[in-house]
């Protein structure tokens, strides 16, 4: 009779949401459960809405082995460019969103031009880009907040879905978010019964069911908390339904289609991958152009969450979003990292800058706590992938 073939989870693969785990309990702590009130979940998805979905677009250049330095100022000049259509031309929601996304998409087009075939390389490209859109930015608002924008607009940013409130305990608590939040954990639980079965039929290395059991029961204990959270607050914000589209539509790019894979082996052995009939100028045109099209998401997300729109929006962004990459577990070298990592990575960051804000830190000292952790992300990285070869 064969032996069945087994094998552990992937630690690392599931590290950081333990490291994140961690780091939220710790600050439970330190703030006196200040973290975990309705309303700060609710503010802890809303404020880090924006560096998800930069995060999103940026794992695809980090898996090339590169970055973008340009998109904090394309969030600010895409937020910029929809406030003035809408505030001062007065043209429409709809009208405005698509020019907006048309600008974003020419900015990554723009750099995707340069990368791919003249050769620069994307540093200086993404630099030169950070400082075009910054200065455009403050030409076009002439150095002035812009606003207030409509409420149909702010809605995006800072709005929630439909809800059903009925009276629960000392408060009330959304219906729907927990029909949600049901439905949500079904998937996953049927996601996980099918992945054992697909193991199975082709006789690959099974996870050890009470490996399983603990992954799945820390993963909806984690939904569990959060939606019950916003339950107890307004409900789904509408920010978390396009965020979460957007993670959803991106993870099946670069786990499912040959352009995914395609990027994952560009950033793996560029010259390989041309060899074997992979079109590298066409990859880096693309993954360029999607990261401006994302940060014109972003722009508008964060304009509309501030109600406005500002020059200095977008400052530092692009830190974050690269922070949340390597931090999630994407190699500085490329081609090795996950969208759901990004994701992590960016609530990892997160939760750090709640926690720090909650407990009274400097923002000087914030700063050095998070440049901290990402540099122990990357060298944990390093040492583990020198260890294992």
């Amino acid at each position: 009779m064969e032996k069945k073939k087994t094998e552990n989870l992937n630690l690392k693969q599931y590290g950081m949401i333990f490291a994140m785990l961690l780091i939220y309990i710790i600050f439970y702590i330190l703030t006196g459960r200040t973290n975990a009130t309705p309303m700060n979940m609710n503010n802890l998805i809303m404020q880090n809405s924006y560096v998800v979905i930069l995060a999103t677009g940026m794992l695809l250049c980090v898996l090339t082995g590169n970055v973008d330095l340009g998109v904090g100022s394309y969030v600010a000049l895409c937020g910029a460019v929809a406030g003035k259509l809408i505030v001062e031309m007065n043209l429409g929601i709809i009208p405005a969103f698509i020019v907006t996304i048309i600008v974003g998409i020419i900015f990554g087009a723009f750099n995707g031009f340069f990368i791919a075939y003249l050769h620069i390389p994307p540093f200086v490209v993404t630099l030169g880009g950070m400082l075009i859109g910054r200065g455009l930015t403050y030409t076009l608002l002439e150095s002035k907040t812009v606003g207030p924008l409509p409420d149909a607009f702010v809605k995006i940013g800072a709005g929630f879905f439909v809800s059903k409130k009925v009276a629960f305990g000392d408060g009330t608590i959304d219906l729907i978010t927990i029909f949600v939040a049901i439905v949500v954990s079904i998937l996953i639980v049927l996601a996980e019964v099918k992945n054992m079965k697909t193991r199975q039929k082709y006789q690959f290395a099974t996870i050890p069911t009470w490996q399983t059991a603990i992954k799945l029961v820390a993963t909806l204990g984690i939904i569990w908390f959060l939606f019950y959270k916003i339950a107890r607050y307004n409900g789904i914000p509408i920010i978390l339904i396009i965020m979460t589209v957007i993670v959803g539509i991106y993870h099946f790019i670069t786990s499912k289609t040959v352009a995914g894979r395609q990027v994952y082996a560009l950033g793996g052995n560029e010259k390989a991958a041309r060899l074997s009939g992979i079109n590298t100028k066409k990859v880096y045109f693309w993954v360029y152009t999607n990261m401006g099209f994302l940060a014109a998401i972003a722009g508008i997300v964060l304009s509309a969450r501030n109600a406005s729109a500002t020059p200095k929006a977008g400052d530092g962004f692009e830190l974050d979003a690269i922070a949340a990459c390597y931090i999630g577990g994407a190699a500085a070298s490329g081609g090795v990292g996950t969208i759901m990592g990004a994701v992590i990575g960016a609530f990892v960051m997160g939760i750090l800058n709640n926690g720090m804000f909650l407990v009274g830190l400097s923002t000087d000292f914030q700063k050095v706590v998070k440049g901290l952790v990402l540099l122990g992300a990357v060298t944990l990285d390093i040492l583990s992938s020198k260890k294992k070869n």
